[in-house]
């Protein structure tokens, strides 16, 4: 069919310019249900997908299909039941992952259970997919959550995600195994931090239960480990994790780490594990920004069953803290003390109880956004306001509007003046590239995490 054929040739253009994860996750089960008088209507899986294409992909989109000869004056999104290409289950021997079809009934989720008991350990049910607020600082990594999902031990293995203190990995690691153990409750899931890792294996020298202690985690069908940062200096432990890695890895199950660092980056990090750790999906997790932090917070109220007026989340998004652990606990403060008086939660209450932290900028501004972003790229702060378009001072200029818009909320016309131009559609042009560039450069999202970080510091 003519416009299956012209969709997918879309869709390839599409693929190159993102990072698989993205792609796997927003655009493999989309289609081309109508084009016609120059209206284009995709269809996607779901609500959540159809948002995140409209408001990071709508230009591309536009772009692919003028590319391709499509005549296009608008696109329009539609939620569709798209099908999907389905594979005969193959056979896979006992205790082994095997690509399963999603209607088959047993194993769920693509899982053959290794049988053992004990099936489940250290999860949380309060984390899911479902309740993790996604936004433009970890949204491949949700994507990559996603495709684990579907794909256990296929795709993305190891998965590997980085970042700050408190920007969410715990929360995606877990609602991973969560939602595999969900649809495979044969499934022997397994969710440790390395210090208890740790605390465990030199128990088992001590008691002369190595062995023991080998077969729990190497029996797995999924095993996830948070902070393994902390396996650095540790000579014993990281060789009892290198065959723990090679026995799960070799029978293609699911591995799924968090970390601080990079695998580059971790000092005292054996190099056989530097490359194992590094032989998947390694994804670097952002400090969430202005509008994600404000979603955070409506979410985490509706869990207590609280409506926040509008002023006061802002308020909270803007003066709290950029870590989400802590922002909740800002919000946990502020709802418990309203809740035993029975008052409602005001931006006097909250500027009151929280007393703004003071390593915080109670009002940030445009003048200290610039400022940092031109210190990060080392050149005058003049340049980054002044009319050269030298490549080099361009980039930095575009990502001082970006930041301005994100931090700030400013409008174009606003961001236009506080850099000296005249004309509002330069800014609304950087602001838009930088949002779709970070997507795919990870030296352009990590110059900006470092930026703000510097800015909330």
């Amino acid at each position: 069919m003519q416009q299956d054929k012209v969709w997918q040739a879309i869709l390839g253009e599409i693929e190159v310019t993102l990072t698989r994860a993205i792609f796997h996750t927003y655009f493999s089960n989309t289609s081309l249900v109508k084009q016609a008088d120059g209206l284009v209507v995709v269809g996607v899986g779901n609500i959540f997908i159809k948002n995140h294409i409209e408001k990071n992909y709508g230009d591309l989109i536009i772009k692919t299909l003028q590319k391709q000869g499509v005549k296009v004056d608008r696109v329009e999104y539609t939620t569709v039941v798209v099908p999907q290409k389905r594979e005969q289950p193959k056979s896979a021997p006992d205790g082994q992952l095997s690509a399963v079809p999603a209607t088959q009934t047993m194993p769920a989720g693509g899982l053959v259970s290794t049988g053992s008991n004990n099936l489940r350990q250290g999860l949380n049910d309060r984390y899911t997919l479902d309740n993790f607020v996604v936004g433009d600082g970890n949204d491949v990594a949700f994507a990559a959550c996603q495709a684990v999902t579907q794909h256990p031990g296929a795709k993305y293995n190891p998965l590997y995600l980085y970042g700050g203190v408190g920007i969410g990995k715990t929360h995606l690691i877990q609602a991973v195994g969560n939602a595999l153990q969900a649809r495979n409750p044969q499934a022997k899931v397994l969710y440790i931090a390395t210090e208890q890792f740790v605390r465990e294996f030199v128990q088992a020298l001590r008691g002369r239960t190595a062995a023991t202690f080998a077969n729990k985690y190497r029996s797995a069908d999924v095993l996830i480990v948070d902070d393994v940062q902390f396996l650095a200096n540790k000579d014993k432990i990281q060789e009892e994790f290198f065959h723990t890695f090679n026995t799960l890895h070799q029978a293609n199950k699911q591995i799924i780490m968090s970390s601080d660092k990079q695998p580059r980056d971790i000092a005292g990090l054996e190099d056989r594990l530097r490359s194992r750790f590094s032989g998947g999906m390694s994804i670097d997790m952002q400090v969430p920004d202005f509008e994600t932090r404000c979603a955070i917070i409506q979410t985490k109220a509706e869990v207590h069953q609280s409506e926040l007026d509008p002023e006061v989340v802002e308020y909270l998004a803007t003066n709290g803290q950029v870590n989400i652990r802590e922002l909740e606990g800002a919000l946990n403060q502020l709802l418990a003390w309203c809740d035993v008086r029975g008052l409602v939660p005001t931006v006097a209450i909250a500027a009151s109880l929280l007393q703004v932290n003071k390593s915080r900028p109670k009002h940030l501004s445009a003048k200290q956004i610039i400022e940092r972003t031109a210190r990060h790229f080392r050149i005058p702060m003049e340049d980054i306001v002044g009319s050269k378009r030298d490549k080099d001072i361009v980039v930095p200029r575009q990502v001082a509007m970006y930041m301005l818009h994100e931090e700030l909320r400013l409008s174009y016309p606003k961001i236009a003046r506080e850099l000296g131009r005249k004309d509002h559609t330069t800014a609304m042009h950087s602001v838009r590239k930088i949002a779709r560039e970070s997507q795919i450069d990870s030296s352009l999202r990590s110059a900006i995490t470092e930026i703000k970080e510097h800015l909330y510091v």
